[in-house]
């Protein structure tokens, strides 16, 4: 890219970054003309991503757009070891099978927001299986435990008694030394990642290499609006999601969250989403993240689907559940073995507030039971719906 775009680059490389650190280093690359090495890893421990994952992979495409070359860790080998950043107790170990199970989803995924173009996608193990004993002790003469403690989740796990395995030790190193194995540019992680990418830049002194720049980016909230997206906290919305899920959950959000979300996961001009009216503008967050995943008809078609639900109260045009009433069943038990996101304590407070309906009727007994001649829809909330049939 020109010089004279330089500045253009910088603002979009740092829109939306937590902390930069290393922008001299990267202003000057550029000013010389260099393509980046923009490094990012992740172990595929989870196989559904959702779009707190994407927040550092739309920076990654970002990266793309300008025309660096993006290498892509998939870290198949320190999987096996673990990530400590930000847990209280070690975690589980995986086995091969996970994690290949893992490797598989994720290659899948990362693709629905990554161009296939100007990236290199790696396992870590093509270096790390090399190092050998040997080579692992040396890495670890180059970090003391006193700085390893320096980490925050250490420091309070130390402090609270909790177990530290010398493993978990191990892990910064050797994501570290993925950098010095690439000579990076930049590596990109969430917050939580901040000291890791910090051993990066040391390791690579060690070896006589200029220092990789970081770049942190914030962790997303979930639709609540309070805690990080997350699948266990049940306020995620995830990549491969059916796209009515995802426009619905979008449409969902409050107006001050999907600010953030255009923010942190578009690059639309914020100040011209700010001027727009709130459910103008959420409609089309929840379009344009459809359209991504998806594409432009899929979008649509979810759009007008939440329409016909939300705007007019209608049914959707098809409904995808279908239920065999049988004499006896619990309304509670088959509105959860069919929507795994509900728990009976949900379903059971819905019936209570007057949220659930059988052909509009609404059920008012939590332990309502099926006499077996139900037939038509069953509707949960605001957007799920069961098609009832005699079996």
């Amino acid at each position: 890219m020109e010089k004279r775009n330089i500045k253009k680059q910088l603002d979009i490389i740092t829109r939306g970054a937590e902390e930069v650190i290393g922008l001299k280093d990267i202003k000057e690359k550029l000013e010389n003309g260099k393509t980046l090495t923009v490094k990012f890893g992740a172990d595929p421990t989870a196989p559904e991503l959702h779009l707190g994952h994407t927040v550092v992979m739309e920076k990654l495409r970002a990266f793309q757009e300008l025309d660096h070359k993006v290498v892509f860790i998939i870290g198949d080998f320190t999987a096996r070891i673990g990530d400590p950043s930000g847990r209280v107790k070690e975690r589980p170990v995986l086995t091969e099978e996970e994690i290949s199970k893992s490797v598989a989803g994720y290659k899948k995924q990362i693709f629905k927001v990554l161009a296939k173009e100007n990236i290199k996608l790696v396992k870590n193990s093509k270096w790390l299986d090399k190092l050998g004993a040997e080579g692992i002790i040396r890495l670890a003469s180059s970090y003391t435990v006193a700085r390893m403690l320096e980490r925050n989740d250490f420091s309070k796990r130390y402090a609270d008694g909790n177990p530290i395995t010398i493993t978990e030790f191990i892990y910064p190193l050797l994501q570290g030394y993925d950098s010095v194995e690439l000579n990076a540019d930049i590596e990109i992680g969430g917050t939580d990642q901040k000291f890791n990418l910090l051993v990066g830049r040391e390791l690579q002194k060690n070896h006589g290499q200029p220092p990789q720049a970081i770049l942190t980016m914030p962790l997303l909230e979930g639709t609540d609006g309070v805690k990080k997206m997350s699948k266990s906290y049940k306020n995620h919305i995830g990549i491969d999601e059916p796209p009515s899920e995802i426009y619905g959950k979008v449409m969902s959000l409050s107006d001050k969250l999907m600010v953030r979300y255009y923010n942190l996961l578009t690059n639309e001009d914020i100040e011209k989403i700010n001027k727009m009216h709130p459910l103008k503008a959420k409609k089309m967050l929840a379009f344009k993240l459809v359209e991504r995943y998806y594409d432009k008809k899929t979008a649509e078609a979810a759009g007008a689907g939440f329409e016909r639900i939300f705007s007019k109260g209608k049914e959707p045009a098809e409904i995808k559940n279908t239920f065999k009433v049988k004499e006896g069943v619990k309304l509670v038990n088959a509105v959860c073995g069919i929507f795994k996101n509900y728990t009976k304590s949900d379903v059971k407070r819905l019936i209570k507030q007057g949220g659930v309906t059988i052909n509009s009727k609404k059920m008012t007994y939590p332990g309502y039971r099926f006499d077996g001649n139900e037939e038509g829809t069953l509707k949960i909330g605001k957007k799920d719906f069961i098609k009832l049939e005699k079996s």
